[in-house]
């Protein structure tokens, strides 16, 4: 089914069902909280709801591959080229999963200390390395590392490599790390408007004259920004912002996806001139429902209308797809009216 809606001045259709082949539709009792990437060749990059897996789908939603990979989930994900060009993809798994225990009700598995890591593979499933815990210590003295996203300063963009990771989950943290995986630094927030509240996501804005850091600070319902050698710069959005996840980028716009059921499209100063969605209270059991037995059950969910907007990320013409945090997760497809 499709639904019409205009985003920033342009014409979508809404397609809730794409890509659901036996994944991503509701008849998993999984918890989806995963990434969703595009390669340059249109390729759909994401996770699977259920188990470890990274699913790789056409623009028209068939299911191309499928692979295991270590960890627990997929929370975070990102694409780089080596210098070879090879399309390298990053995983940022935070140690833990939402799952249903005999009960119906869901729990953390695996339960703290955490030990989540980066790694990162090639897009045929092999291992290339794996970035844990900088020897800090908060992580030497038991504190949990649950890495959420990380960005790297490319080099093909005239950046130095360098690594940032943020611990959303664990610490609040964001570590630099050299390309070669080098610990260099940690920010805490305190360097600028103050102390992350789930520093959930990370974006590196080239459209200025000097690349930026972004760290969506989404409890404290902003954005702190950075310069690349961890230098603060300014805060924005706490006028707008709701609870800022995660980011992607179409030309001088960029997308800034919300849990509370909307998707906020900054222009080129960082203002909002549109959104998808409307924000929304939260009900019983959100990001789900609860069902007549009072157990989490898959939320109802509006076509057209974001439910609770995870990842976001764009297709070579403008496709917009989103991946939504919820039971038997939900992949979305805006697809452009030519």
């Amino acid at each position: 089914m499709t639904k019409p809606t205009t985003v920033a001045g342009r014409d979508y259709l809404w397609n809730e069902g794409w890509g659901a082949e036996g994944h991503h539709d509701g008849s998993s009792t999984g918890w989806a909280h995963h990434g969703l990437v595009v390669t340059a060749d249109d390729r759909v990059v994401t996770f699977s709801e259920e188990s470890p897996e990274v699913l790789i789908l056409s623009s028209d939603g068939t299911l191309l591959d499928r692979w295991s990979v270590d960890g627990v989930e997929g929370h975070g994900l990102a694409l780089t080229q080596d210098a070879d060009g090879r399309d390298l993809l990053w995983i940022s798994d935070i140690g833990t999963k939402n799952r249903r225990v005999e009960s119906g009700e869901y729990a953390p598995q695996p339960s703290a200390p955490l030990r989540g890591a980066v790694r990162v593979y090639t897009l045929a499933g092999e291992l290339v390395r794996t970035i844990g815990a900088p020897a800090l210590p908060v992580y030497r003295d038991g504190g949990d590392f649950c890495p959420a996203q990380v960005v790297v300063d490319e080099e093909r963009f005239g950046g130095s490599g360098d690594i940032w990771v943020t611990d959303c989950y664990g610490q609040a943290l964001v570590h630099r790390f050299t390309s070669d995986g080098g610990y260099v630094q940690t920010l805490s927030g305190e360097e600028g408007a103050g102390r992350f509240a789930h520093a959930h996501s990370l974006f590196i804005d080239r459209r200025g004259d000097r690349p930026e850091l972004w760290v969506a600070d989404r409890r404290n319902r902003r954005i702190q920004v950075f310069t690349l050698d961890g230098e603060y710069l300014r805060t924005f959005g706490e006028d707008f912002f709701s609870t800022p996840g995660g980011f992607a980028q179409l030309g001088d716009l960029v997308f800034v996806t919300e849990l509370d059921e909307r998707i906020v499209v900054l222009d080129r100063d960082n203002a909002p001139i549109d959104y998808i969605g409307s924000l929304a209270e939260r009900g019983p059991g959100w990001p789900n429902a609860l069902g007549a037995d009072g157990l989490p059950v898959r939320p109802p969910l509006e076509e057209g209308r974001p439910h609770t907007p995870h990842a976001i990320a764009f297709g070579a013409d403008g496709a917009i797809y989103l991946a939504e945090w919820m039971i038997g997760g939900r992949l979305v497809k805006l697809e452009p009216v030519t």
